[in-house]
């Protein structure tokens, strides 16, 4: 599949079709090998050029990345009360839990940015 990257984070690229956003490529899943720029907040994949030199490709934001769906995951989930908490002591969850996410992978030749593959 070809679609956007829409963020970064330690964990890894999280990627967009636009319709639905519970894409998550994994750290352990990107080019080897592969480093989180902190200041960027993108990942960084340091190619090995074959002179032992390595030169740094970044996920930016926005950029096409191709990748490959490896697993499916499923989480039961509770309804919600589209009207809200009915008191203020009742609490909201913190963090929702996407009830369906793909974990994709990029740590195969020609996947990654397309921009990294124009010319071969």
């Amino acid at each position: 599949m070809e679609r956007h990257i829409q963020n970064c984070n330690m964990d890894g690229v999280h990627v967009t079709l636009g319709f639905f956003e519970d894409i998550v490529i994994p750290s352990h899943k990107l080019q080897y090998p592969s480093r989180f720029d902190q200041t960027e907040q993108v990942w960084v994949w340091e190619y090995d050029t074959g002179n032992g030199e390595k030169h740094d490709l970044f996920m930016d934001v926005g950029e096409i990345i191709r990748f490959r769906v490896v697993k499916e995951m499923f989480a039961e989930s509770l309804p919600s009360n589209p009207h809200g908490p009915k008191d203020s002591n009742e609490k909201s969850e913190s963090k929702s839990v996407s009830p369906y996410t793909l974990e994709a992978a990029i740590d195969e030749p020609g996947l990654g940015l397309l921009s990294w593959w124009e010319n071969t």
